[in-house]
């Protein structure tokens, strides 16, 4: 290990260190780390910029535009008073509504956008039914995380997986969307025995919602019709995106810029509301782990991998597995897969002439198990801590600006135990499907 791998390592976790513990604000932390990797010369200035993904600070800078043009005109005070209606105001039916519909939108959307967009809705119908909101939001973010594992265009990692090896939608879909159903269906029960006191509802509160009239909360009924065709558009742009080659993140911003315009919305008022924190913390914490990567801190892992299974295919599946989730809940998950994409590549090849396969059938019995188990790690091990995805970071940082305390020990409280679920689950599968 060279000397700016252990110094960016040793600046990494000083910085982790303030951010898990919020001694100081995890915004500050992030920018101070990644200016101390800038000021050691741990990395290359310009390589550090072009590790921040600018495709999710579009993304999140657009969908929070979006969804503050819609909130004024009452869209969402109307979707939750109609949501608790509906349900006649039953807590535990809300609770397991909203994670069901946040794990099946984040199928087909970012799971960022997934988040942005229902967050808003949970906060209102807790306030109204008097509910505890931090669990429900952070087992959203959770949820969202799984969702986006099962197809192609659900999470990030996977995006980068199927570009590399041209694995198919439907690949993504028939290996993995399976488990993640499972997983959904397990998670569903877990949340319905852990909540299940804490989802009860005053006779007060249904008394509330009894007399709610959902119309009235619509305040300006000619800016909703036209935020909600721009809004169309934009879930059509993200549908479709992929088949243009087209970035979600454009699609956000363009659509964010496109509303304003049609709404008479000024410009400013909206770049206001953007949750600027969030974003710089996300530029600091891409320059952190860019310096790792760039530094050969994921190689070097991976490397230990291959050596610790011996050229055993099932226990290398399940190493594969493992040391993507935990890795995961440590640091962002887009780098760790753009580094261990490579190293895959050149297991194949030795396992393949291991085991006398053709080049079709190492595709199937070697390289898919392999890139598989990858995504289910990277995926589902973001849920393990608050800077582990990026869906949760936004999470917490809606609850803040909400007046609700979600730190890095509440997030962890709830989202270990629903990891190390989810990854016993998936090991399960790895195992009786493939092996």
């Amino acid at each position: 290990m060279t000397y700016h791998l252990i110094a960016s390592i040793v600046v990494f976790l000083i910085a982790y260190f303030f951010i898990a513990t919020e001694k100081i604000d995890k915004t500050i932390a992030s920018i101070l780390g990644a200016g101390a990797v800038v000021i050691l010369h741990l990395a290359p200035y310009d390589e550090l910029l072009a590790k921040i993904d600018i495709n999710v600070i579009f993304l999140l800078v657009g969908m929070m535009i979006i969804v503050h043009i819609m909130a004024q005109t009452g869209m969402f005070e109307w979707l939750a008073i109609m949501i608790v209606r509906k349900a006649k105001g039953n807590g535990m039916a809300i609770i397991l509504a909203l994670l069901t519909i946040t794990a099946f939108l984040s199928a087909f959307l970012d799971n960022v956008t997934t988040v942005i967009l229902i967050a808003p809705i949970t906060i209102l119908v807790a306030q109204i039914l008097e509910l505890p909101a931090v669990p429900i939001l952070i087992m959203e973010a959770i949820f969202s995380n799984i969702g986006g594992a099962g197809t192609l265009i659900g999470d990030p990692p996977n995006i980068l997986i199927g570009s590399s090896t041209g694995l198919s939608f439907n690949a993504f879909i028939f290996n993995l969307g399976p488990v993640c159903a499972v997983i959904t269906i397990v998670s569903l029960v877990v949340v319905a025995l852990l909540m299940w006191k804490a989802s009860k509802v005053t006779a007060v509160a249904k008394a509330r919602v009894a007399k709610a009239k959902p119309e009235k909360a619509i305040l300006d009924p000619v800016m909703l019709k036209k935020s909600l065709i721009v809004f169309g558009l934009v879930m059509f742009g993200f549908f479709t995106g992929r088949l243009f080659d087209i970035q979600p993140g454009m699609v956000a911003v363009a659509g964010a810029f496109i509303m304003a315009l049609v709404c008479r919305f000024p410009l400013v008022k909206a770049i206001e509301k953007v949750e600027w924190d969030t974003i710089i913390f996300f530029v600091g914490l891409f320059m952190l782990i860019g310096a790792l990567e760039i530094n050969g801190l994921f190689g070097y892992l991976g490397n230990m991998v291959l050596s610790l299974t011996h050229g055993n295919l099932m226990m290398t599946v399940m190493v594969v597995l493992w040391f993507s989730a935990i890795t995961s809940m440590i640091v962002n998950n887009i780098p760790l897969i753009i580094a261990l994409i490579p190293l895959i590549n050149t297991m194949i090849p030795v396992f393949s002439q291991q085991l006398g396969l053709s080049p079709e059938a190492a595709r199937v019995t070697v390289a898919e198990p392999l890139f598989w188990a990858m995504a289910l790690g990277a995926c589902l091990g973001g849920n393990g801590t608050l800077i582990g995805a990026s869906a949760n970071v936004v999470i917490g940082q809606i609850a803040t600006r909400n007046k609700y305390k979600l730190g890095f020990l509440e997030f962890t409280k709830y989202g270990a135990p629903m990891t190390l679920l989810s990854l016993v689950i998936c090991t399960a599968y790895m195992y009786f499907r493939y092996f």
